[in-house]
């Protein structure tokens, strides 16, 4: 939050926090953000009003009501933003022919724990290349949440965030409203950190098997293909069940050490042994994940269950 309220920006900025209770565990810390920043035009608004299911989406309905500019930037609270991110993502929207502005995000621990570790590394390792390939083949067709920036005009052409708050994927259904209206949605050249805090297993698994059985959803045929970009596990069956099957898994191994160490020099992030020791570990770990998504089911998301429709619209279970 207060990443947010240090941008480097030209133009005036009204920063809008939203929770849906005055007692959110979340205001205090958007209060304190708030008095560090005094200068800034900023204010913490609790609405309770539920537009639909997805609560993160009633949450922009209602903050979108009380925005005074012409251009929304919407991100999420764990979010960390370098200080020239909103200058990024909102300068594409000059040309007119733009009609939505995202970009991708890098994996970043809040703590020192196993879990947290492991939830930034598979932001780093498996979502951040897979996405880059998919952007690169025209294929990822990405709207990725965690930054999204548009028109006020434009959003009142698709009607207004209502129109998402009864879907699951609301950041892809954006991404597609926009281009139906024949405008671009463009990937800004800026990379915030997604700050990962997991307690334990049990909240990483539920956090990662929202996100794997959403992408099933929308693309099925793609997220079946994911699975050729976890070798380590058919590496490890060679090893075990085929004569030199151990060479499969050397490879497998070498493969994905060469994605994960140019990925870190690409971020910036020292070499460390103990962060690439815990490589085998997160990939089984997402394999497990990418199988389990395999199969419909429910998805747990801010502490509530629920089941995706086919035509992608959510249902408390």
């Amino acid at each position: 939050m207060a990443a947010t309220l240090a941008q480097r920006h030209a133009a005036p900025v009204q920063v809008l926090f939203g929770i849906p209770d005055p007692a959110d565990g979340a205001g205090p810390v958007a209060r304190a953000a708030i008095a560090a920043a005094p200068g800034a035009e900023a204010a913490l608004l609790a609405d309770a009003r539920q537009w639909g299911p997805n609560r993160k989406v009633s949450q922009l309905v209602n903050l979108a009501a009380r925005a005074r500019h012409g251009v929304l930037v919407v991100a999420d609270a764990d979010m960390r933003m370098p200080p020239h991110w909103l200058t990024a993502v909102t300068a594409p929207l000059a040309d007119p022919g733009v009609g939505l502005v995202t970009c991708l995000y890098r994996g970043e621990a809040a703590d020192a724990g196993l879990w947290s570790r492991l939830a930034a590394l598979g932001i780093d390792w498996q979502f951040l290349p897979n996405a880059c390939l998919g952007e690169a083949m025209g294929r990822a067709n990405g709207c990725y949440g965690a930054t999204m920036a548009l028109r006020a005009e434009t959003l009142a052409r698709i009607g207004g965030f209502e129109v998402l708050a009864g879907l699951l994927a609301d950041d892809h259904a954006l991404g597609s409203a926009v281009r139906r209206l024949g405008l671009a949605v463009v990937v800004a050249p800026v990379l915030p950190g997604h700050v990962m805090a997991e307690p334990g297993p049990l909240a990483l698994a539920a956090h990662e098997l929202r996100w794997a059985r959403t992408l099933r959803a929308l693309d099925p045929a793609g997220y079946a293909g994911m699975g050729i970009t976890y070798p380590l596990v058919p590496g490890l069956a060679a090893a075990l069940l085929v004569p030199f099957g151990w060479v499969a898994l050397l490879l497998a191994l070498a493969a994905r050490l060469g994605v994960a160490l140019v990925v870190d020099r690409v971020l910036g992030k020292p070499w460390r042994l103990a962060r690439i020791l815990l490589l085998p570990l997160r990939d089984l770990l997402s394999f497990a994940i990418w199988g389990a998504g395999l199969a419909r089911g429910t998805v747990t998301w801010q502490g509530r269950r629920y089941r995706m429709r086919p035509d992608g619209s959510m249902v408390e279970a």
